[in-house]
């Protein structure tokens, strides 16, 4: 008999796909009826992976809690990002607990973490109280020592190549 067991999966570095990797993992969960939340931290308009939630329902969902691009050096808009920030951090605890979720994705929270937006101490918080059956998922760049000695999986991507360096805008469909 297998038995459950919730896993902490973290996809970090510089290269493009962490979110691409937790989307296809949140498709591999909803073909097995798994429910799925996917809580984003920093986006904050409707992209391609909204529009395919929509799609996919029941089982999945995607929130958009963050307020898009941070304007570091507007004080204002660092205020309101932390608020928001905050926010989410009290969606993502609750719903943690709730027991309605096999696998939630906390999209860009390793950014949140590092434009100090949250604490790490509250993440790592986070991790500690984890239900034991839930999937938890972490995407974002620089991710603390403290978090990959908490998961399970830490897959890192690299860049070697981007087209935005070759003068190329986002591309709908492939960035977001």
């Amino acid at each position: 008999m297998e038995k459950e067991q919730g896993l902490v999966l973290v996809f970090t570095g510089n290269g493009k796909g962490k979110t691409t990797a937790a989307l296809g993992l949140a498709m591999r969960s909803w073909g097995h009826q798994m429910k799925i939340l996917i809580l984003q931290f920093i986006k904050g308009r409707q992209c391609g992976e909204h529009l395919a939630a929509q799609r996919m329902k029941p089982g999945l969902e995607i929130r958009p809690l963050g307020m898009g691009f941070i304007q570091f050096h507007d004080p204002e808009d660092m205020k309101r990002q932390r608020i928001a920030a905050s926010e989410a951090m009290k969606e993502v605890e609750s719903t943690m607990l709730s027991g309605q979720y096999h696998l939630l994705i906390l999209d860009e929270i390793l950014y949140a973490i590092k434009y100090g937006l949250i604490e790490l101490g509250d993440v790592l918080s986070l991790l500690d109280n984890k239900p034991g059956s839930l999937h938890l998922v972490l995407t974002g760049r620089d991710v603390p020592p403290e978090i990959v000695e908490r998961a399970d999986l830490v897959t890192e991507m690299r860049e070697i190549k981007h087209p935005f360096k070759q003068g190329i805008p986002a591309q709908k469909g492939i960035e977001f």
